[in-house]
């Protein structure tokens, strides 16, 4: 019986009696050639790309091997699950994010990771596209079209960072070999630098501003408190006689309404911190009108005795002091800069302020200990004040009465 010839994708490359270890090869009617495998997983799999020459397809083989034998090979049906599907899962799998955490990450996720690009019509958006899918050329578009709507550096920065902290997991994970998110400092905040209150500032908006709220400025600035931490405090935590707020928890505003009470973002956040007797008669005053008596009654309500709410208490009470003022642009947070700068000012060292701001790094803590225009004419004069003294005591001791400078040019013209 006369037998068929074989198809012309027939595999082609045991035409001589000799079988590959590992894979095979066979040539397309096209006229390229197709690498094949069995995975660790038992599955044949072909090569992601097709090959202009049987020996390009046979180096392909023995690279997937090898990854195989180091235990580097990638499943290319794992990175198939969408970015949208993965980056909710890689929330959801870190039950020690804080709320305000997952607030912003999910914020970032729906406005600038998934919907935001589709909505503006710029470049295709990172959501539907597969984890595998998504290359440093992706990344680096996405990014500009980003920036090109209007988006601020700082939110881009935000973004950029959450989206490279996912893909790291991806490559944990086994879905990608590395990660795309190669653009160098792509990941930095570069915020301007917030303005700092002078000492009439802070006791100019104290006054103006709702007489309930007087104490929480001066202690926002001079305690250097954060917002969610002052709102935070019972009368239990605040000591007049010994002039010390202690910090164990904070106010955190959970999504769609309502707060949790919290420790602090890091373990440093739980601290002592001292305040000047300046604003000792303020809080007496503020705690027999306002607190309750209750030891843990918080420290700062509204006047139907509520917790505050940040939202609210800008949008009624802040602003309208701001303005009142005269302060524009000034952010609550700026109470806590401008009280860290003080503190810098006044000689607080490095770590002393690493403690009153509870950080762990340095690295917050060093914006505060540049040098101000004022701070440097400080030193100068300290300078000059020693260095006129200590030429007095050599001018009263036994000599000729020659400066140290004279001796020095009649030695010169002399040698």
């Amino acid at each position: 019986m006369l037998c068929e010839p074989p198809p012309a994708d027939r595999l082609m490359g045991n035409t001589k009696g000799r079988r590959r270890r590992f894979g095979s090869v066979r040539q397309l009617r096209s006229g390229q050639w197709q690498a094949r495998y069995r995975g660790p997983d038992g599955i044949m799999r072909p090569a992601d790309q097709t090959f202009s020459t049987k020996t390009e397809a046979e180096q392909w083989l023995t690279r997937t091997e090898a990854d195989i034998l180091d235990d580097d090979w990638i499943d290319p049906d794992a990175g198939l699950v969408s970015f949208a599907e993965y980056a909710v899962a890689w929330i959801e799998e870190r039950p020690n994010l804080r709320p305000k955490t997952i607030r912003l990450y999910k914020y970032l996720l729906r406005c600038h990771l998934d919907k935001y690009l589709l909505r503006c019509h710029l470049v295709p958006y990172l959501g539907s596209k597969a984890v595998a899918d998504i290359k440093e050329s992706r990344v680096r578009r996405w990014r500009k079209g980003v920036l090109d709507a209007g988006t601020t550096p700082i939110t881009t920065a935000k973004a950029y960072r959450l989206l490279r902290a996912i893909m790291n997991t991806a490559v944990d994970d086994g879905f990608i070999r590395r990660n795309p998110c190669r653009i160098k400092g792509a990941g930095q905040e570069k915020s301007p630098e917030r303005p700092v209150l002078t000492v009439h500032q802070v006791f100019h908006l104290a006054d103006v501003i709702d007489p309930r709220y007087r104490a929480l400025i001066l202690l926002g600035v001079f305690a250097s408190l954060r917002w969610g931490e002052l709102a935070a405090l019972r009368r239990k935590d605040i000591d007049l006689n010994r002039r010390t707020v202690r910090v164990e928890r904070t106010l955190t505003q959970l999504p769609g309404g309502g707060h949790i009470f919290g420790p602090p973002k890091s373990d440093a956040g739980q601290r002592m911190v001292a305040f000047p007797d300046l604003i000792v008669p303020d809080l007496t005053w503020h705690s027999a009108r306002f607190t309750g008596a209750n030891e843990d009654a918080l420290v700062f309500v509204t006047s139907s005795g509520m917790t505050l709410e940040y939202d609210n208490f800008r949008r009624r009470v802040w602003l309208r002091a701001c303005a009142a003022a005269g302060l524009q642009d000034i952010h609550f947070h700026d109470l806590r800069h401008t009280g860290n700068q003080f503190a810098a000012d006044a000689g607080a060292g490095l770590r002393e302020l690493m403690d009153r701001m509870g950080h762990s790094s340095t690295r917050a803590a060093l914006i505060y200990l540049h040098a101000t225009s004022q701070r440097q004419r400080t030193i100068a004069d300290a300078v000059g004040t020693m260095t006129r003294a200590a030429l007095q005591e050599s001018q009263s001791q036994p000599g000729d009465g020659r400066s140290g400078t004279d001796v020095a040019h009649s030695d010169d013209a002399t040698s």
